[in-house]
């Protein structure tokens, strides 16, 4: 085991399985000589040259289309986007071409493709580029939608998605990039569609994904102290969702909250207080909770932005109206 931070593993996920195919590469703005705008990318140029770690133009509608042409010609792209707030410029070539060619080909072309880059708020960064965006690609069959919450799952991940031979969506955070972990030397894999269970417990299920998943874990340490169990449950992949995980909890503690840093509406926790609902419902003993951020873009205002994201005391106070305490 070495200790390697986020921004570490995933060049260290993508060199390892450059090193395997040659057809694999990546392309983006600065991934090359600036070595990634969040240097997620450092030494790959020096690696694999400029035919492989490639900088484009600021053009993701360009980029993308060149990249899922490519795809279904053979090759297996890695596509850098500054943030998931700028995918939206090639959101066309995304939903439109990547997701659909295979179903509208009849299997002639898959599209082996992982689109990643930042997802979410990252401070003072004003409205437009501080949105999560996980449920709108969630929302459109064809992809599969990825958002670790740590550097572990982040390599292991994002190492499964560049050999899914369809398009995954991997969505990283800006705050997390300098997160420290320890990582083992061998090489290792994680599925995409499986959920983890980080924190046992028996009162009340919490489940959560991507970086707001620190406040999950905090929470339910914090309650643990007052004698209340939380079950904390990190998606780790939206889509494909792991329904059964979250299910088998439920019926176990009776109870669910949802935290997510999204709009409320269409979000992936309606999704599952849905589905939560439809195939559980007669094991819940209180109606199902979620924390969202509220319906309005982000404030640029750092006070009005702590007020905008969801607290810490906000997440125990919804655990503790599941289960009836007066928080």
């Amino acid at each position: 085991m070495a200790e390697y931070t986020f921004r570490e593993v995933i060049a260290q996920a993508m060199s390892e399985e450059m090193r395997k195919d040659q057809s694999i590469y990546l392309m983006g703005e600065e991934v090359a000589e600036y070595n990634g705008a969040y240097k997620a990318s450092k030494g790959m140029l020096d690696e694999f040259g400029p035919k492989r770690v490639i900088d484009t133009p600021i053009a993701e509608l360009g980029f993308s289309g060149i990249a899922v042409g490519s795809a279904m010609n053979g090759n297996r792209p890695i596509v850098e986007f500054m943030t998931f707030n700028f995918s939206l410029v090639g959101i066309d070539q995304i939903i439109n071409n990547a997701a659909k060619i295979r179903q509208m080909s009849g299997g002639q072309w898959n599209c082996p493709i992982v689109f990643r880059g930042p997802t979410a708020s990252a401070g003072q960064l004003g409205a437009t580029h501080s949105q999560a965006l996980e449920s709108w690609y969630a929302n459109c069959p064809g992809l599969k939608v990825v958002v670790p919450s740590n550097p572990y799952d982040a390599k292991g991940l994002l190492k499964t998605a560049i050999q899914d031979n369809d398009p995954v969506i991997f969505m990283e955070s800006e705050q997390m990039y300098g997160d420290k972990m320890e990582i083992p030397e061998e090489e290792y894999y994680i599925p995409l569609g499986k959920a983890d269970i980080k924190k046992e417990g028996k009162d009340v299920t919490l489940v959560s994904f991507g970086k707001i998943m620190k406040l999950a874990i905090q929470a339910a340490e914090d309650l643990e102290k007052e004698g209340i169990s939380v079950e904390v449950i990190d998606l780790r992949t939206v889509r494909p969702l792991d329904y059964d995980t979250i299910l088998n909890s439920v019926k176990k503690t009776n109870r669910l909250v949802i935290l997510e840093e999204a709009w409320p509406f269409g979000s992936v926790s309606s999704e599952i207080t849905y589905m939560v609902q439809q195939k559980a419902f007669d094991y819940l003993d209180a109606p199902i909770k979620r924390i969202t951020t509220p319906d309005a873009p982000a404030p640029y205002s750092s006070a009005l932005f702590a007020e905008w994201f969801p607290k810490l005391d906000k997440v125990k106070e919804e655990l503790k109206k599941a289960m009836y305490i007066k928080a």
